[in-house]
């Protein structure tokens, strides 16, 4: 009860009267669920279970279709309409509510797999209201599926091992998104700002590479603090992300890359339409089906279509054989590929129009537009962004396993090694980092959060 009131509570913070959004999602959800068990088993129940299931999904998807996609919708059929001479539809801009794709597809999933038989009914609405709201990832993700987490709402373990390993957890996601991810930002909004016209060749792939560090760091850090705080009150969530910029393929990538959203797809919508089960042309229209819903997910514009789509016909193009080629290839320029593909995708992610992006793509393959001053450079890069963003470059590695493995095995059945090699030096170095990002918030103005656009 303590952490329902407090997750309302945060969320009211922000919201206000939004919240009333997330309660009709509880209570509309609770009520299908029950509804779907009481077919399931036959009590004083006359609806096949599959039609709670689609009353369900479409009160879920009704939710988000008014409060995120309402104005788009609008402004797509304002398009035809004045094309034909008619009377466009005036609707005034409707607030998207924060976290809204999250907790609603959080949802769905436990009619699925209420379903599916896959867990037992909630029967008590307050429990279903944690697992709604609990706000570690409420805002942010990881999606946490109720299939994950339905015995850790009513029995949880605690100890101060896992409540140490949350705080440490959350501090190195604090770190990513304060220290690493907002000075990469700042660079990356300098140039993407900046009129088309002085965008130069060099600062164009400055601004990409910034942008695809940023959203790594700040993605994977908002995932790492959700992890941290939910062991620090006895959840365990799953890894979102697993450094996905060392993939080498396209699918490898999605295996890594917000692993939360990638499997929710793939449990339930595209296994659901037939998988790879079915015929190759179904297969391909599977994959593009997937990623086009994946990228108007993101966010209510044709460039997050663009987006979806762009990733969608990659895959299509690897399972059709194009992966066979790639296995080929020298591994570096396996990972040449997937970064080119994933940066070019980046830019229809971050620009505001597919205008822009275009004009901003052409600006990264203009050579004859290499010429950028001292002046320039001064304008758009911070004295921070040089060693952060190389920073940014060793940590996307997956070298710290690696180095922690090795000091394990170095310091193993050796107290004094331990404490010298491991605890000690942890400490210090996450106490520096806390301080620092302490810092780093008081003394700057600079602090975006891009989740608003979801």
């Amino acid at each position: 009860m303590v952490l329902l009131f407090t997750s309302l509570l945060f969320y009211a913070w922000g919201e206000v009267f939004y919240i009333g959004i997330m309660l009709v999602s509880i209570i509309s959800n609770y009520i299908v669920g029950r509804l779907i068990f009481r077919s399931q088993n036959r009590i004083n129940s006359y609806a096949n279970p599959k039609f709670y299931l689609f009353v369900g999904v479409l009160i879920n998807i009704w939710l988000l279709l008014s409060f995120k996609y309402a104005n788009f919708i609008t402004d797509n059929i304002n398009e035809v309409l004045s094309i034909f001479g008619l009377p466009t539809i005036y609707l005034n801009p409707v607030h998207l509510p924060l976290g809204i794709s999250f907790f609603t597809f959080q949802a769905i999933s436990y009619i699925f797999d209420i379903y599916r038989k896959d867990v037992k009914v909630q029967k008590n609405i307050y429990n279903l209201a944690l697992y709604i709201s609990l706000f570690p990832q409420l805002i942010a993700g990881p999606i946490v599926r109720y299939n994950d987490v339905a015995k850790q709402i009513t029995k949880r373990s605690h100890s101060l091992n896992l409540f140490a390993s949350g705080l440490q957890r959350f501090i190195l996601g604090l770190s990513k998104k304060i220290l690493i991810a907002n000075n990469l930002g700042e660079v990356a909004d300098n140039i993407f700002a900046l009129s088309l016209n002085d965008v130069t060749m060099p600062l164009a792939w400055i601004g990409i590479l910034a942008y695809t560090l940023q959203i790594y760091f700040d993605f994977s850090g908002y995932s790492d603090m959700a992890i941290g705080l939910g062991r620090m009150f006895g959840f365990r969530f799953h890894e979102n992300f697993n450094y996905p910029y060392i993939s080498r393929t396209l699918r490898e990538f999605w295996k890594r890359w917000h692993i939360s959203l990638s499997s929710w797809f793939k449990d339930y919508v595209y296994i659901p339409l037939g998988g790879n089960r079915v015929s190759t042309i179904r297969v391909y229209l599977n994959l593009t089906t997937i990623f086009f819903l994946t990228g108007i997910w993101h966010g209510a514009s044709w460039n997050f279509v663009v987006w979806g789509f762009f990733h969608g016909v990659f895959l299509t193009f690897e399972h059709a054989g194009f992966s066979r080629i790639l296995e080929r290839l020298w591994k570096p320029l396996q990972h040449l590929y997937l970064m080119l593909v994933i940066m070019v995708s980046w830019v229809f992610f971050r620009a505001d129009s597919l205008t822009e992006a275009t004009c901003y793509l052409f600006a990264m393959v203009d050579i004859s537009n290499w010429f950028t001053s001292k002046f320039q450079y001064a304008q758009v890069l911070t004295y921070e962004f040089y060693y952060v963003f190389v920073i940014g470059l060793i940590f996307m590695l997956p070298l710290f396993p690696w180095l922690r493995l090795k000091l394990i095995s170095f310091s193993e059945n050796s107290l004094i090694r331990v404490l010298s090699l491991i605890f000690i030096p942890r400490f210090i170095i996450l106490t520096l980092l806390l301080m620092l990002c302490l810092m780093s918030v008081a003394s700057s103005t600079y602090n975006p959060f891009i989740y608003f656009r979801f």
